[in-house]
Parts: C-alpha cells; structure tokens; sequence
C-alpha cells in the first residue's frame, strides 16, 4: 500500500453515523459469530500464514521467484482448506526483478561501508564500480542543462541533500477515543473527477533520467532514502517490457546520503564510492497472477461477496505489514469459514491481488475482465499508453454482465493493526447496515462506521465503476511511522492479538454480506462529473 493511502485511512476523519437503520439490515447471525469467535481466537492460523509469507518466502516484488512460490502455497492452502474454484487470474504485466546482492563502501577519504540497496528494475553493475560522487540534483529534464558533459565515469547523486529530522511523535500509536469521536460527521462524496487528458501526454522523468545518464556516460545514479533512521525503500519503475532501465541504481540511508553529499563539497577530501548490484530479470512469464478462491452459494445464484489484499510487496524487506497482514487475515478469514462448514447464500470469493505496489494492476485487471471497462479516449497515442494510466479519464462507465453480481468487496491494506471500524465510501445506505454489523465487535474496539472515503489500495478501480468497495479503518501502530515499504517490514512488527481480531470481523462481514436477504446497497453508476471550476474553462 503506498503511503497516500495511510493518510487518507488512518490520518482519518472517523464518525458514528447517525442514520436510522434500513430494514434490509437484517442482525448478524449471533450463533455464527459465536463459532468464528471461538475458530478465530482459539484456533487461529494467521500467525502461521504470516510467517510462511514473511519469514520462509520473504519480499514478494511482482513477477519474482519469491512471488510465484507464494502464489503457488496460497492455492495450495486454499486447497488444503477445502475452498473450491482455485485459481491464478492471469494479467499482463511485465519483467519480474530480484536481488542476489549488494554493497557499497566509502573508499575515500576514508574505508566506510554504507547502508545501500538496488532501485527495483535497475540493472546490475558489472561487477564491482569504483568513481567520484558528483552531486547532481535532478528531479525534471530542465535540471539536464545544467550537469551536461560533467558526469562521465562518475557516480551521480540525483537527490538535493536535506537536513536530518528528529522525530517528534511516538513512533507507535492507536487511535484513541478522541481520534474516533472527535472527527464529528464527516463525509466525503466519492470524487470521480479526473486530471485533464492533456495531462496524460506529459513524459516519464524516470525514463529521461536513466536516458540523460546513459547519453553521458555515468557509471550508476544514487538517491536518498526518503525517511532517516537508516531506513531503505528500494522502490522503482521499468517492469514494462517496452520501459526498461539501462543504468544501475541504488539507494543510501539518508544519513550516508548525506555525509557524501557534504564531502563532495570539500576541496580536499572529495568521496569515491565502490558499488556492486547484482539482479536478475525474471521474463520467462511476463503475465501477473491474481490468486482467487471460493466457498460456492448455495442461493442467489451468480451473485457473490468478495475480500481482497495484495500479496505482493516490495523487496526491501519481507513486505510483513505491507501486506502480508493483510493477505494473512484473508486467509484466515477463508480457513475460519471453511472449518465451521458453512453455506451460505451467496459464493464467498477471495483475492489475493498482484501489482499492487507498481499501480493497482491486479484489482485493475478483475475490475476490467469481469466488472466492468471503459470507452476509449480516441486518441492513438493516449489509448497506447498502460490502462493505469487513463482509467479515470475514459467515460463512459461500460458495464460488463458480472457487474451486478458481486454485491460486496471488502479490503484489507492498513498494516496489522486491529479494524476500528470501516470507511463506507460515501454510502449513506450501507453506512448504518455496518454499524449493525459492528454491534458484536464493539466491546473489542471496532466502533466506528465513516463515510470518508479511502484511497491508493485495491478497493478504488471497483469504485470507479460503481460496485460497493470498502476498506476497513485500522489501528495504525508504526505502519507509516517506519515500516511502510521500508527496510525493517519483518514479522517482528505484527501484531497477532490485532489479526486475530481482524480475521474474525472479516469473517463476519463476508457471512453477513453473503446471507443478507437484499445485497448491499449500490451508489449509482458513475457518470462523467461536470466542472465545478469556472477558471480552468477560462484559460
């Protein structure tokens, strides 16, 4: 999950809504949640899911060995639980990338390892590099002018140096009472306005910097880590086979970013550095695999509810609350279900997205095959470019026949803290049905129904079209504090009494959603916004 999304669903405006409940909320089924109370708490397996995902098969990038081995035990377990229809959903994605290893060292002034790690999707040094630093800020294709002849055989350092920031807040929190009441009765209507297209024709600085370095002969191209504490991303971009990187790239801990930074500004005491990357592209396979699995209906026959988390991550470290978490309680949720043996009206279905992290690509890819699609800009050049890239932009909304059918998705990416709540996307009708379906789960903390809306995760493309998506409100703990696609997202920071938690009130939701006489209400089939502005139309 990217961190747009932490704030638009933990930095959030949480409320109760106050709206009178619609006959069609029917109360939860009481005896059953009994039964994924006592599966959930007493024999719970999302702490082993985790650590298999974690600990045994680590980082999860898109497309890498370590992916596939975790989209291949995934249908395995599914399996093993007796879920039915389990499957790998193909999409077309690109290159897979991996890490086989890495170093950098200070040479001079003096011998000092650094703390680095390769950018995703850039290549291998050959061997190992040695050079003088330049630095050589860059962040859009006017700053090229300005280091034009002078970076041959050196190592660029293409972020502007900042000052070092001393963290003021705990690192570490929930929500507090205060943080769920004080909110008041927020709401957010769902936005479907978009960028204008013209927008959509600007060019990809990423790919005119690694072109800018290679026509000048750089050796290999270093940023700063954007957090400090010694803290590692690793995040990058050229999967797509028609968008690939020529010029090795790593990334430093904002600290050693920084002392080099500074000795580059010396007359004598200027720092050479030695790297060394070695990656692998992975293109035998170029298509993604979005895992699904179902406990089938026995009534209402094509309709079905849905939970989703992505299982991939980046490579930094084991992509534990991002979002191993998240497809842990997934699973679980599945497992809970599945032991009490229940059947329910509607097929229960769940997902465990690819791509996420490089765009939403999975959740994209079911939301276009079998959801519904958008018109064609009409243009050559914009409908060329990644479906990503100008979904929001293609009215109309075109429906597929499945569009109907799934009633419900329900999403999990905020790390591994405890579900306070859920954001219920500006629908004031499903708002209270939530709030009744909470009741059983008050006294363990989650209280709280928003209409806010949430962003940046695998619930928005259903969104876009029309199909109730909701993401649950979660405890943040240190989620965007210090693990969010860092270098220290490991099974230390996950909390099982939280998932435990989640598991159960998913598996509660999912069998509400799945039992209830009428399906969840529906917002209405997005159309193409007026403006609202009268200046853009003026320019």
């Amino acid at each position: 999950m990217r961190l747009a999304a932490l704030l638009s669903a933990t930095a959030i405006a949480l409320t109760a809504v106050p709206l009178a409940t619609p006959a069609l909320a029917q109360s939860p089924d009481l005896v059953a949640i009994n039964g994924i109370i006592d599966q959930g708490l007493n024999h719970s397996e999302v702490m082993n899911t985790a650590a298999y995902l974690t600990d045994r098969i680590g980082g999860r990038m898109t497309n890498s060995p370590q992916m596939r081995q975790a989209e291949a035990w995934t249908q395995q377990r599914f399996r093993d639980w007796g879920l039915t229809n389990v499957r790998a959903d193909p999409f077309d994605f690109g290159r897979g990338w991996s890490v086989v290893r890495s170093s950098a060292r200070m040479t001079a002034p003096r011998p000092l390892d650094l703390r680095a790690i390769p950018i995703a999707w850039t290549p291998s040094t050959p061997g190992t590099i040695s050079g003088e630093v330049i630095v050589a800020p860059m962040s859009s294709a006017g700053d090229f002018a300005r280091y034009r002849g002078k970076l041959a055989g050196k190592i660029v350092l293409v972020s502007r140096p900042t000052a070092g920031s001393e963290p003021t807040d705990p690192a570490f929190r929930r929500l507090t009472e205060e943080d769920l009441e004080n909110a008041g009765n927020a709401y957010n209507i769902p936005n479907h306005s978009a960028q204008s297209v013209d927008s959509l024709r600007g060019p990809d600085f990423a790919r005119q910097l690694d072109a800018f370095l290679q026509e000048e002969g750089a050796l290999a191209w270093v940023r700063m880590s954007q957090r400090d504490g010694g803290l590692l991303h690793g995040n990058g971009t050229g999967y797509r086979m028609d968008d690939q990187r020529r010029t090795p790239g790593m990334e430093l801990a904002a600290e050693d970013y920084r002392r080099l930074a500074r000795l580059a500004q010396t007359e004598d005491a200027k720092p050479t550095l030695e790297l060394m990357s070695e990656v692998r592209f992975h293109e035998e396979d170029t298509n993604g695999y979005n895992i699904l699995a179902d406990i089938p209906g026995t009534s209402r026959s094509g309709e079905y509810v849905m939970a989703g988390a992505h299982l991939d991550s980046w490579a930094a470290a084991d992509g534990a609350v991002d979002n191993a978490a998240g497809s842990a309680v997934v699973m679980e949720a599945a497992r809970i279900l599945r032991a009490l043996g229940v059947r329910p009206k509607r097929t229960i279905r769940f997902a465990l997205w690819s791509g996420e992290e490089q765009g939403l690509w999975g959740s994209l890819a079911y939301t276009d095959r079998y959801l519904a699609t958008r018109a064609p800009l009409g243009d050559a050049a914009l409908d060329a470019l990644p479906n990503n890239r100008t979904w929001r932009q293609r009215w109309p909304v075109q429906p597929r026949e499945g569009h109907g059918s799934l009633v419900a998705y329900f999403n999990l990416d905020n790390g591994s803290g405890k579900i306070r709540g859920i954001n219920a996307e500006g629908n004031v009708a499903a708002a209270p049905i939530f709030e009744e379906w909470l009741k059983p789960f008050n006294p363990m903390g989650a209280t709280t129904v928003s209409l806010r809306t949430s962003g940046a995760t695998d619930h928005v493309y259903m969104q876009t079209v029309g199909v109730p998506g909701f993401q649950f409100i979660q405890d943040p703990l240190d989620y965007g504090a210090r693990l969010h696609h860092t270098s220290i997202d490991t099974y230390d920071h996950m909390r099982a009494e939280d998932l435990r938690q989640a598991a159960v009130i998913l598996a509660s939701f999912l069998l509400n959603a799945a039992n209830s006489d009428e399906p969840l209400p529906r917002m209405p089939l997005p159309t193409r916004p007026n403006p609202t502005d009268p200046f853009p139309l003026q320019q």
